[in-house]
């Protein structure tokens, strides 16, 4: 085999390479990524067992402080219908956690009950960033 025509196949073999494994991060990032379901679609499926990326906005008056570091609230969807869903939750809480807020975090359903991983709170953005008010 000549040199040039060496040269072709390494270039044919390692551009070959390069996309196949290209493909393959593609695949994994995007397989391995789960939506986060709102409570009146968690409720409607009803996967219990499974581990689950719940979103919503935390009901008012719903926070309750339990004397061993965890709480307890309720997570409704955003638009404010559908069921809210109690969520138990043990952890660090972050410091923007309140009612009304919106949040993720993940768990797995037990009977009508979240119970979230520990330390899986992740606080949603404050509305700072939506539209402004018109003016008229």
């Amino acid at each position: 085999m000549t040199p040039p025509r060496k040269r072709q196949v390494r270039l044919v073999v390692s551009l070959t390479l390069a996309v196949l494994l290209a493909s393959g991060l593609i695949y994994t990032s995007f397989s391995a990524a789960d939506p986060a379901l709102p409570p009146s679609q968690l409720m409607r499926q009803g996967k219990a067992g499974a581990d689950i990326q719940l979103t919503g906005t935390v009901v008012k008056h719903s926070v309750v402080d339990l004397s061993s570091g965890a709480v307890e609230f309720e997570l409704a969807d955003r638009s404010g219908g559908g069921p809210a869903v109690e969520v138990d939750y043990s952890g660090s809480v972050p410091p923007t956690f309140e009612a009304g807020r919106e949040l993720i975090v993940t768990g797995e359903l037990k009977g009508h009950t979240f119970v979230a991983q520990p330390s899986s709170m992740v606080t949603k953005c404050p509305s700072k960033y939506s539209a402004a008010p018109r003016s008229t």
